[in-house]
């Protein structure tokens, strides 16, 4: 799943919600000098954002379909193609190491290990997310086609639809927090958290959901079937849906 994103990154680029600029700019500003590696950097989004914010960054994003949506995105972002777990950064060191909604696909233990060698001392380590509550009705709607596209999915998806997705990745936090105390090289990891909320209309929703993980690889018939359901919810609703959202960060300063 962690490569199947590429398969419409024009899609995701466009789709996809931004981070909020207060985020990067507390990051920016909290680091010791302007390079930071950005880990499963997908079509560019955040590096636009910390270029924009006056970093450097360097990409690595283990997808070339993605990889090369990013370079055309911005002409003087570099990126490398690897995962982070595989990547060598040979000499090269950062300020920073940061992931927009990808440190999930990252093996915990591994990637902190790999963050600490390329950490500059006093560099953070800052995995980020934005996490959506999807409003009860469409979250319905959404779960119902999906138990009937998907019947045999090991996924639950009632469950990780209908309840509180933000509450759920603050557990994951806690996980994450709990690898880089453990792993040493960091001091006490910290939890920032920025809330903000977006008005979709039905088109503009109905364009971020085919890049969502769950309906990357489904097939035309199905993911139909699961697009008309949530435009008839949100239809329902006028037209529009206004979606809460928290960015939720782990920040680990490199001893």
């Amino acid at each position: 799943m962690a490569e199947s994103f590429g398969g419409d990154a024009e899609r995701y680029d466009r789709a996809r919600p931004r981070y909020p600029e207060a985020l990067v700019r507390r990051i920016a500003d909290a680091l010791p000098g302007p390079d930071v590696l950005d880990v499963g950097c997908g079509t560019g989004i955040a590096a636009r954002q910390f270029r924009a914010a006056g970093c450097r960054v360097l990409g690595v994003e283990p997808d070339a379909r993605m990889a090369d949506s990013a370079r055309r995105s911005d002409p003087d972002l570099d990126v490398d193609v690897a995962t982070f777990e595989r990547w060598e950064p040979g000499e090269r060191r950062f300020d920073a190491v940061v992931a927009g909604t990808a440190w999930h696909w990252v093996d915990p233990v591994a990637g902190v290990a790999k963050a600490v060698r390329v950490l500059r001392p006093g560099g953070l380590l800052a995995p980020f997310w934005n996490v959506a509550d999807v409003p009860a009705d469409l979250a319905e709607a959404v779960a119902d086609a999906c138990e009937r596209v998907m019947p045999d999915s090991p996924f639950d998806f009632r469950a990780a639809l209908t309840r509180s997705m933000v509450d759920g990745y603050q557990t994951f936090l806690v996980k994450a927090a709990d690898v880089i105390r453990a792993a040493g090289g960091f001091a006490e990891p910290e939890q920032w958290r920025h809330d903000w909320e977006f008005t979709y209309t039905r088109d503009a929703w109905l364009d971020v959901m085919p890049t969502q993980g769950a309906f990357t690889r489904l097939p035309a018939d199905g993911l139909g079937e699961i697009l008309d359901a949530a435009g008839a919810a949100i239809d329902a609703r006028g037209g529009s849906i206004t979606m809460p959202y928290a960015t939720l960060a782990v920040i680990a300063r490199r001893s």
